[in-house]
């Protein structure tokens, strides 16, 4: 198995995309460590997990919080020995409308709760990671050249990510620690079905892919476990364009 006792930290485990991910990582043979703020959602891919039997542990921490991360990480140390990935997926909370006429406060919104959880999340696990000389820090989101109408600060968050992205993988190689985002350009299937304008989202996804599809929860679960692996170490301070060529690289 790809992550065969590695311990692994998904924040925002509860969403798909973090339970896809959750899940890959479980199947491949790490342990999860599942945050995120609700509860019921945790427990709920938790319980899948164990049903195909593996192991999972949950907890209810905020993401924004610098003591409650460090006091979650120093935690999970404690009990598993280690960390080995640290995954971040949690949302940003964004508002999307022309920056005509977005107010300050949401157009910082992503910007400021991204850089902020990324770094808080990020520091904790890798003061432990150094000691050991290894580990694997990886984002969710990235960026592209290319970017639509309306969407607030949510696509500038994005690239944020990715220039703390470059920062980490810059400071901590000689650690023995990598740094890497995926960014897919849209997962339909990660979209709740009581969005307004869903079925135009999805086809605006489906029509930008080069690829006649495009990623699945599956596939980003997949990719994630690859990349976190051994079998990817060569690769750091980059990102993983799964997006079926929505994104030009």
């Amino acid at each position: 198995m790809l992550l065969e006792n590695k311990v692994a930290v998904i924040y925002g485990a509860g969403g798909s995309i973090g339970g896809a991910v959750a899940r890959a990582f479980a199947r491949e043979g790490a342990r999860v460590f599942l945050a995120g703020r609700t509860r019921a959602k945790l427990d709920k891919v938790a319980g899948e997990i164990r049903s195909n039997g593996g192991v999972a542990d949950t907890a209810v921490v905020d993401a924004l919080d610098e003591q409650a991360v460090d006091e979650y990480v120093d935690g999970v140390v404690e009990q598993a020995g280690r960390i080995d990935i640290s995954f971040n997926l949690i949302s940003l909370g964004d508002v999307q409308e022309p920056l005509t006429e977005i107010s300050v406060e949401d157009f910082i919104q992503p910007i400021t709760t991204a850089m902020r959880t990324q770094f808080l999340t990020t520091r904790a696990a890798v003061r432990h990671m150094v000691r050991r000389g290894s580990g694997v820090i990886l984002a969710f989101g990235g960026s592209g050249p290319h970017t639509l109408p309306g969407l607030g600060g949510f696509k500038i968050a994005l690239d944020a990510i990715e220039g703390l992205r470059r920062q980490w993988a810059c400071e901590l190689g000689r650690h023995g620690i990598r740094v890497v985002t995926l960014k897919t350009g849209g997962v339909p299937e990660s979209i709740p079905d009581n969005v307004s304008g869903r079925d135009e989202i999805t086809a605006s996804i489906q029509e930008a892919a080069l690829l006649n599809r495009t990623a699945t929860l599956a596939d980003v679960g997949n990719v994630a476990a690859f990349v976190a692996s051994d079998q990817a170490r060569t690769m750091t301070a980059a990102d993983v364009n799964i997006s079926c060529g929505a994104i030009m690289d």
